[in-house]
């Protein structure tokens, strides 16, 4: 498809006249997946300014990956399972057992630091920022920003409990009732234990973690989990109190650890975009089995 401008505008404004029907966020992917010629030369930037008479061109997903593969597919160093990308945010599944970021003990292989090597393959002043964080023993979808100002916005969505996370986590027995709310307060000390104590202890942070069974038996249940707050081990400290731990959560009295993890996992993740305000969601499916696997 070629088209020639008749209006000045920004790249991703025109490409949203073009493709009416599609949402941002998959236009965006065509910037980054190097599909849109702009004047002769791949564009990538959303912002991109056209002026009249600027010639556009939008190559096939094919003919795309012949001409300009993508960093994506270039890239060599540490893996990372990326969601999404485009200019603004990146969206990966961090694996269990790596730590979101370094403590003060320096760890040199976090999801942070692949993410940073993975943006910098492309440019060396490339950075990603962290936005927020998951347990080590956690997988799931976590999004990174690509600047200062977005990071700021998304972490002012995160401290307003706008975004929407959703959890899923295999655990030992069953809930007495099929939905509900833990409400507690937690506190953790300079060695990052976690415990649950009075509303007025000093440096106590209220957790607040809606559930609801999705599937179970006599030995295990699958539960959907909604968090309004995001602090350490809330979720399993959460599940312990229902006298139901996570599957191979040792530290919150799980006694069974049959999938040689932590069963708990981050399913999706949803928040507006920073650039262009729009509504997104990103999922992952749940990696480890149910209740009628485990009989």
């Amino acid at each position: 498809m070629k088209y020639s401008s008749d209006e000045e505008s920004d790249l991703l404004t025109i490409l949203v006249k073009l493709f009416p029907q599609s949402s941002r966020s998959t236009l965006r992917k065509m910037l980054t997946s190097g599909r849109v010629i702009v004047d002769g030369k791949i564009c990538n930037r959303a912002k991109h300014e056209v002026v009249v008479g600027t010639n556009i061109e939008i190559l096939d997903k094919v003919k795309a990956a012949e001409e300009s593969p993508s960093p994506r597919a270039q890239y060599t160093g540490p893996k990372i399972d990326i969601i999404f990308e485009d200019e603004s945010i990146l969206v990966v599944l961090k694996p269990e057992g790596m730590l979101s970021i370094a403590t003060n003990k320096l760890e040199t292989d976090t999801l942070h630091s692949r993410c940073v090597d993975y943006v910098q393959f492309s440019g060396e002043r490339n950075w990603c920022h962290i936005v927020h964080r998951l347990d080590r023993d956690t997988s799931g979808v976590m999004v990174f920003a690509k600047n200062k100002q977005h990071k700021e916005t998304l972490q002012q969505q995160f401290a307003e409990r706008s975004v929407q996370r959703t959890y899923h986590a295999l655990v030992e027995g069953r809930p007495e009732k099929n939905s509900g709310t833990v409400s507690s307060w937690l506190a953790e000390d300079k060695h990052l234990h976690v415990r649950k104590v009075s509303s007025t202890y000093q440096g106590a942070k209220k957790a607040i973690t809606h559930w609801d069974v999705e599937d179970s038996d006599d030995h295990v249940s699958l539960i959907r989990i909604t968090i309004d707050t995001g602090k350490r081990h809330q979720i399993r400290m959460a599940m312990k109190d229902l006298g139901c731990p996570v599957v191979g959560d040792e530290l919150h009295e799980s006694t069974a650890n049959p999938l040689n993890r932590v069963c708990l996992h981050a399913t999706a993740l949803e928040f507006l975009h920073p650039q262009s305000d729009d509504l997104v969601r990103f999922t992952s499916k749940v990696p480890f089995t149910g209740p009628e696997s485990q009989r």
